[in-house]
Formats: structure tokens, sequence, C-alpha cells
């Protein structure tokens, strides 16, 4: 089975390495450092319990052309970069090459098969000007749901923190062929990798999280744990959560945990700083549109009114923007 690696970083470097060691043709898609160091030492995957392994050597390359048509292609860039690549990518497809899109948030096919009125709609937060579509066909889509935590600690050295389920799924909740040999691939590299029939309503799980931890971490520096414990920022949260819901519901998600158990859970994790936060701090670029301006799309397509989220999109947009323009990052730092 031929599969390509789009983004062979933290969750990327994950899959590509175990797919690899499983058996599977794997070629990644690099730059720089990275790509130097997949082609001369393989990548080097650190396990949840310590235990490393090494795929070596393996294929990397910069330009997808030099791939050549795939079975699979796992695109693994944060949603802000997959229009850049978007175009680019055609050159790893053939007739029935199938793109798994493994970003956070709501991805740009939401409505594709989803059936009822908003049937085949696009969403504009995540594709703008339609570049992604028009470049990957809906009818390769498989979408996914990715649970685990990694971190590419060195050029082509990745450390797994915690999880190995990345669930897949059809846009139109069909248990297809493609989507079941792709699982049984991942299935013999080590992962928990279910074919979902109700993809959406894990989409949305995971989303309610992080359209609420992330941002509010991005704006006040806080930890999970923080905004969890503090009283203001917790009813926040929820206040967010239900917002999110009522927008779900409109579009015939059923959410499968209560609001406070999805809060507990995120004060479970601890003093952990979410992605956003993280972003931010190294000034990198958020992953805001995906996660929080593609959910304002949705409420106004189904009329809902979310004033919280508006509120914390606003000033989160408002940061990125300020720290993009100035080339900057800000971080907390103990006093002396």
């Amino acid at each position: 089975m031929k599969i390509t690696i789009v983004g062979a970083g933290a969750i990327g470097g994950y899959l590509g390495a175990r797919l690899a060691l499983a058996g599977e043709d794997v070629t990644f898609v690099a730059r720089g450092p990275n790509l130097e160091a997949l082609r001369t030492k393989g990548i080097r995957l650190i396990e949840e319990d310590g235990t490393e392994r090494v795929a070596h050597p393996v294929r990397a390359v910069q330009s997808m052309a030099d791939a050549g048509p795939q079975d699979y292609v796992l695109l693994t860039l944060k949603a802000h970069q997959v229009a850049q690549v978007a175009r680019d990518m055609r050159g790893l497809f053939g007739p029935d090459t199938a793109v798994v899109t493994m970003q956070n948030g709501i991805p740009w096919w939401y409505f594709h098969r989803l059936g009822g009125e908003h049937e085949g709609r696009p969403v504009t937060m995540v594709d703008p000007d339609g570049s992604i579509a028009a470049s990957i066909e809906n009818e390769r889509i498989i979408g996914s749901v990715v649970y685990p935590a990694s971190e590419l600690i060195a050029p082509g050295v990745v450390k797994v923190i915690e999880g190995n389920r990345f669930s897949l799924g059809e846009p139109d909740n069909s248990k297809s062929e493609r989507a079941l040999r792709l699982s049984e691939a991942m299935t013999r590299a080590g992962f928990k990798s279910p074919v979902s029939t109700d993809l959406r309503g894990e989409i949305w799980l995971k989303l309610w999280g992080n359209l609420t931890f992330n941002p509010v971490s991005a704006l006040t520096h806080a930890t999970l744990a923080g905004i969890c414990r503090h009283p203001l920022t917790r009813e926040l949260a929820a206040g967010m959560m239900r917002e999110a819901q009522t927008v779900a519901e409109r579009l015939g998600v059923r959410m499968r945990v209560s609001i406070d158990k999805r809060i507990a859970g995120a004060e479970a994790v601890g003093e952990h700083k979410t992605s956003m936060l993280q972003d931010v701090e190294r000034g990198r670029a958020i992953e805001l549109d995906a996660l929080l301006g593609s959910v304002v799309e949705l409420a106004r397509i189904t009329g809902v009114e979310t004033p919280r989220i508006d509120a914390i999109y606003a000033c989160a947009s408002l940061l990125a923007a300020t720290l993009a323009d100035r080339g900057g990052r800000l971080e907390i730092r103990q006093g002396d």
C-alpha cells in the first residue's frame, strides 16, 4: 500500500514511522532540516513508554510530484497550512487516491454528503477562496479525528506524549472498502483506527474542547487546569460549550457527554498548555479559523446566537493579527 504523509511533523511523523515499520510503502513530504534528517537517518520514534524505534531507510521528498500517484495521502498539516499545498498535492493523485484529512476543527468539506438543506455548502472560514476544494475533489476525502498528542523534538525525531487512536470516516457515514482497508493497515501498525459511522459527532466532541480552551488559554496564558479552576473562566467555558452544542444540534449532531464531564476531563489533564498557547509563545500562526471562526460561520448559517464565542473569536483574532504584524510572540515569564 502506497501512503504519502504530507506534513512530516509530530502527528505525520508518528503515523509514518509506525506505518513504515509495519511494512507499508511510506513517503514523507518534508523540507529543510527535517527532510535532510529523514533522508540520512530515517525517522526515530520514541514511544509513550520510552521505547525507541527507527524506520530507516525511508523515502522523503520535497516535491510531491517526485512521489508519484499514491493509494492514500495522509494530510497532517494544520488547517491554515492546507491551502498552501493543496494544488501541489495533485501530483500525488491517481484515479483512486484517497485523501485523509487530519486537521482539528470543522473541515472544508463538512457539508459534503451531509444531506439536507446545506448539502454541498462550502465552509468559507476554512477555505475562503475555494482553492482547497478546487484542488482536492470531495470524492477523494476520508475524514479523521486525531486523538494522540506527540511532539517533533528534533529533525526526524518524534516523541509520543499519549494516545494512539485515529478515527476514520466517510463523509456519507458509510463503511467503505477503502476506509476499511486503511483502518486495517493502521491497526497492523499499532493504532486504534475504527471506521466511524458518526464522524461528525466525533469532530464536534473534540472541537467542543478545542474551540473553548485553546483561544481562552491563548488570551490568558493559563493552563487547562487554571481555566477550569478559576470560577469565571470555567463559567465562560461552559457558556461557550452551550452555544456550540446548540449549533451542532441544529446540524443534527448529538453530543454524547455532558458539559460538566467535558470540562472535568480537561481539568484532569492538569497544568497543560494548549497547542494554541504554545503557538502564541513561539510566534507561530494559530489555528483559529478552523477551531473557532468556522463555528461562528456555522452559527450564522443555522441562526444561532453565540455571543461568548463571537467575543472570544474577535479578541483572539486581534491577538493573532497583532503578533503577525509585529513578527512577535507573547509569553509570561517568571519574574526575577
